[in-house]
């Protein structure tokens, strides 16, 4: 039995204190355009956990708020330039892409995909170093903690489907990010996918979410994904495909017998086991000394990344490591 300082320890690393649970951007169903934003738009305040991407195009993006289904129209600095119907926030976007003549997306993009409680600001530092590298990147948000995990990939699919001109797609994941981009694939398939890492994915499920999935707080704060991320061999993850593309796990680890968090079984990041990183079918894995919430800003992970988006393994130097297509993960 966990004690209940250790739940609560458990949901702050889950969550990593990024979880939004007010909305200060929230507006009424009436539409407000361009005049009532100003031409520099307005500041976003907060909410990220109730706003869902679903079109993007060189860093604008349009949102549907997920209990109003009312949309908003935001520039690459989270100001917002337009709410209302989506046609409203369509219509606006055309007009301020003639007027700052952007010109049409081509070449590689890299989506980024946060996990549960968190949004695309973790992934800042990899976004940066993907656009050195060339990339369009696409900092996709959704409302991780409102709605199930296949609701999400719903989102994702839109996303990736408006993001005309691009011919080559590559995508980096954290956490339950790997796990929506795993249920996309169960219903879609883009053949402009590429490459993938997953960074701390839960492939085989989370342990803490068995320990805590009747927990009420956790239930509160987590919502309906946190239930989906046990290791029941009846649950969502058994049922989810891995990518027929080319994929990289990483996970982070002490690789020692015992990982950051001695509740958990065997090595782990302090949220998720090594074990459960492994997902059967990976070209190459490693595993880095670094703890589940900084995967996606620590230097050797963005290096490694980087990496294996160009060449299909991790290190240069080094012989990849592949995950058997039949390998059978026990979870302890």
């Amino acid at each position: 039995m966990i004690r209940t300082s250790s739940a609560i320890f458990f949901i702050v690393v889950l969550s990593s204190g990024a979880i939004a649970v007010t909305d200060d951007d929230h507006v009424s169903e009436t539409s407000h355009t361009e005049s009532d934003d100003g031409p520099n738009g307005i500041k976003t305040l907060g909410g990220m956990q109730f706003w869902g991407d679903l079109k993007f195009f060189q860093g604008w993006r349009i949102q549907q708020h997920v209990l109003t289904h009312h949309y908003r129209l935001l520039d690459p600095h989270d100001h917002r330039h337009c709410s209302g119907t989506v046609s409203e926030c369509e219509a606006r976007l055309l007009e301020i892409a003639a007027e700052e003549k952007l010109p049409a997306m081509s070449g590689r993009a890299a989506v980024l995909i946060h996990g549960i409680g968190r949004s695309s600001k973790s992934f800042d530092a990899m976004a940066k170093a993907l656009q050195k590298d060339g990339y369009t990147v696409v900092s996709f948000d959704y409302p991780s903690t409102r709605v199930p995990i296949q609701d999400s990939a719903e989102y994702l699919h839109r996303v990736l489907e408006s993001l005309d001109g691009i011919e080559s797609i590559d995508i980096v994941v954290h956490s339950m990010g790997g796990l929506v981009l795993r249920s996309y694939l169960q219903k879609h398939n883009d053949t402009r996918l590429h490459r993938a890492v997953m960074l701390g994915v839960p492939n085989n499920g989370a342990q803490v979410a068995d320990f805590l999935k009747n927990n009420p707080v956790f239930k509160m704060i987590l919502g309906p994904a946190g239930q989906q991320l046990v290791t029941e061999s009846d649950g969502l993850i058994s049922s989810l495909p891995a990518p027929d593309f080319e994929f990289g796990v990483l996970a982070g680890g002490r690789g020692a017998a015992k990982g950051y968090n001695p509740l958990l079984p065997g090595d782990n990041d302090s949220t998720v086991t090594v074990a459960s990183t492994r997902l059967p079918g990976a070209r190459d894995f490693i595993c880095i000394p670094v703890i589940h919430s900084f995967l996606m800003s620590d230097q050797k992970a963005i290096t490694a990344t980087r990496c294996f988006l160009k060449h299909g393994q991790f290190e240069k130097d080094r012989v990849p490591d592949p995950i058997g297509k039949n390998e059978i993960t026990v979870i302890e």
